[in-house]
């Protein structure tokens, strides 16, 4: 991860020339967990695309505040900030998963997020420091070909994929921000050894493909019995065609196992933001209840966690996973990285 990454194309959302009337920089609030003012921010942005634009266009609407973003992936935005420091041009960070946020809040380069903001999110979805807080969040699920398995004949824990009986009968995305931030749990939850362990047997067991949609598919197909990714990609499956997970089924381990781990996904402001109001305000947006009414009636199938807003109703409650508990200030992506390049995931 010391190569400079490639730096992506912003693109600009502003606001209607009817809504910039109401930007004067008045600074009441809206009503809506967001404050109307002008100017303008940029937001580096590792969620997904389409989430994210929602959030910017509503946020824009109702403030009159026009937003710049900047797509990238979870490691290559987070390094980005980091090499770029106090220069950095972005106002807020958006991430996929809490590993890369840690990052850049142990460079030092987040301001403290609005006290009003973090109240917003349970304190199970933020980490304890306060200096970044969850914008949404996903859970870890074994899909599984529904042809060839039952449920009575899944592995109860995450760590039971590392037997022999399970050798090469499930996939995941090695490489990916996704499964990196599920090994970053079990670190923290269960340790150096037994991590290097699981990972060790992994390289044995498990068929590796490049990205959670392409593992689903191989599952759909055929090609393996079962796969390790995050819930929401079965989901907007389903929701379109069905074509990648008609065999597909999901199988959620729970019981505070490690495979039970719910993923935060991120978002703070940088202490170099030009415009830190408004980029406090863009925050206190995602994670009030307009920000939230998204996740609930969008695409992206990720839970929402802010606000008391329900999520999608398709999903499994997030109060039914069972989920350990794990500060995600604590989840550690240098270490886990060395950790599967020793192993030869890397």
């Amino acid at each position: 991860m010391t190569s400079r990454p490639r730096t992506t194309i912003g693109v600009a959302i502003a606001a209607a020339g009817a809504l910039a009337l109401t930007a004067c920089g008045s600074g009441s609030s809206s009503g809506n967990g967001a404050t109307d003012g002008s100017g303008s921010i940029t937001v580096y942005n590792a969620q997904h695309e389409s989430l994210t634009k929602e959030w910017v266009d509503a946020f824009t609407k109702q403030t009159g505040i026009t937003v710049t973003v900047r797509n990238g992936d979870d490691s290559e935005m987070s390094n980005q900030i980091v090499q770029e420091g106090a220069a950095s041009p972005a106002d807020v960070f958006l991430t996929e998963n809490s590993p890369a946020m840690t990052q850049v809040e142990n460079a030092g380069l987040f301001a403290d997020v609005d006290a009003a903001t973090l109240d917003q999110v349970p304190a199970g979805f933020r980490p304890s420091t306060g200096t970044w807080t969850g914008i949404a969040a996903r859970s870890t699920v074994l899909v599984y070909d529904k042809r060839k398995l039952q449920e009575n004949q899944l592995p109860a824990s995450m760590l039971d994929l590392a037997k022999p009986e399970w050798k090469g009968r499930w996939a995941a995305s090695p490489s990916g921000a996704d499964f990196q931030a599920i090994v970053s749990a079990l670190l923290e939850l269960k340790g150096e050894t037994v991590t290097n362990d699981w990972l060790t047997a992994m390289k044995t067991n498990a068929k590796a493909y490049k990205g959670n949609s392409t593992a689903m598919k191989a599952v759909n197909s055929g090609e393996v019995e079962t796969a390790l990714i995050y819930h929401y990609y079965y989901y907007g499956d389903q929701a379109k065609t069905g074509e990648n997970s008609a065999n597909v089924g999901t199988h959620y381990f729970r019981n505070q196992d490690p495979g039970a781990f719910v993923s935060v996904s991120g978002g703070g402001v940088l202490k170099a933001s030009k415009n830190a109001a408004a980029a406090q305000s863009f925050l206190k947006f995602v994670t009030g209840k307009a920000g939230q009414e998204v996740l609930r009636h969008g695409t992206s199938f990720e839970y929402a966690i802010g606000s008391d807003v329900p999520s999608n109703p398709a999903l499994v409650p997030l109060k039914d996973l069972q989920a350990p508990t794990v500060d995600p200030a604590k989840l550690n992506s240098a270490t886990v990285t060395d950790l599967m390049t020793k192993a030869g995931l890397l």
